[in-house]
């Protein structure tokens, strides 16, 4: 995979500054050499696996029905002529060659991305006409796809009636290509797209990025902050004076009642720690990636003196925060390790790559002694599970 791992003739920071956020880009055979990493059969292996989400949509004289994974192997033997499409989530978890996709969309910040897609498609398959809140990338993989792209949408964009599908009820299409294996297309938010497959044997990799509402934050942080409060915290107004009207609440109370409030809210540092834990808590939380048997540091050196390499787990997430006081936070699957010294200058190497040779020092192998042991990391050709 070393072939695809850098695109040609693409500048990052132009890119960022023109398009990103703004409007659509059409990237055309950017690869030194293309190559499919992942073969049609393989997909549909992981759509019959229990903890991989996946979904079959199929259209039908006009109407669209949906199907929830896992699918028993006959499934795919007995679809119908008509248009189809296989979607199964976060293969880059599953699939070392698809999580390489990400690498060269690594100009941004990994605590955007959220996971590879690759769909599955026969002649004519698709997910109709619809907007996502997200950017993505989709990268054709295997035969031909034809993309529309039409205007901006919002919460106010009629949708057609149904239950799983945000399906737009008017699409007009104001661009339209056809992606050739290899090809990209970037799509900021809220842009209107319709793909369908020309032809069968159409994949696709859609590297999909993360983008939490205000409401999202709002509601996770505070809840997170109700968790940690005691029922002991209450309001408290010693020194209290007469007031000439008992059914007034005075500006003294609200002040009071206020800074109750935003105290705790507006803390950057406590923002920071929380953030940093929930961004990287894991996409599935309930697989459950730690080792049969827990490792120790004599072991953990053992190994590494025989030349043994660590990778960090695909399914795992990591961040850093750089705080103040000269300690890093490494962030790892919705832990906070607080690091310094050569811990700290080993979690941010963490945070960039996915290979690693740790320093020798007790710092540094008691991170990753803990980083092993709940699943982050493993050794190469080890299982995480």
């Amino acid at each position: 995979m070393t072939d695809i791992m850098q695109l040609n003739n693409f500048d990052s920071a132009a890119f960022l500054r023109d398009y990103w956020q703004q409007k659509p880009l059409l990237i055309r055979a950017p690869w030194a050499m293309w190559h499919n990493p992942l073969e049609p059969d393989d997909l549909a292996g992981l759509a019959c696996e229990t903890e991989v989400e996946s979904r079959l949509i199929m259209a039908a004289r006009a109407t669209w029905q949906t199907e929830n994974g896992p699918f028993a192997e006959t499934r795919f033997e007995k679809l119908s002529k008509q248009p189809w499409t296989l979607l199964v989530q976060a293969v880059d978890q599953y699939v070392p060659e698809v999580a390489a996709l990400l690498q060269p969309f690594r100009f941004i910040p990994d605590w955007r991305i959220d996971d590879v897609m690759v769909s599955y498609a026969s002649d004519g398959g698709g997910v109709g006409p619809h907007f996502d809140q997200y950017d993505v990338f989709l990268i054709q993989g295997l035969g031909q796809r034809r993309w529309q792209i039409g205007g901006y949408c919002n919460a106010d964009t009629p949708l057609l009636p149904h239950d799983d599908l945000r399906l737009l009820a008017d699409f007009e299409a104001t661009e339209e290509w056809v992606l050739e294996p290899g090809d990209i297309l970037y799509l900021p938010p809220r842009i209107a797209h319709n793909g369908v497959a020309v032809g069968d044997d159409c994949m696709t990799y859609s590297i999909g990025f993360r983008a939490p509402s205000r409401a999202e934050l709002i509601g996770h942080y505070c809840d997170d902050l109700l968790d940690n409060m005691g029922d002991d915290d209450r309001y408290t107004d010693a020194g209290l004076t007469p007031q000439n009207n008992p059914g007034e609440i005075t500006s003294d109370a609200i002040a009071r009642l206020h800074t109750m409030i935003t105290q705790h809210v507006t803390d950057p540092a406590a923002f920071a720690r929380w953030f940093g834990a929930y961004n990287t808590l894991p996409k599935y939380p309930d697989i459950d990636w730690s080792p049969e048997t827990p490792i120790t540091g004599t072991e953990l050196r053992r190994r590494l003196a025989l030349g043994e390499t660590l990778l960090r787990n695909p399914a795992s997430r990591f961040s850093y925060v750089n705080e103040e006081s000269g300690q890093t936070l490494l962030f790892a699957d919705g832990v906070c390790f607080t690091c310094a010294g050569d811990a700290a200058l080993y979690a941010r190497m963490l945070c960039d790559r996915s290979l690693m040779s740790p320093t020798n020092t007790d710092a540094s192998v008691a991170l990753i002694v803990q980083l092993y042991n709940q699943g982050s990391v493993a050794f190469d050709q080890e299982d995480c599970d």
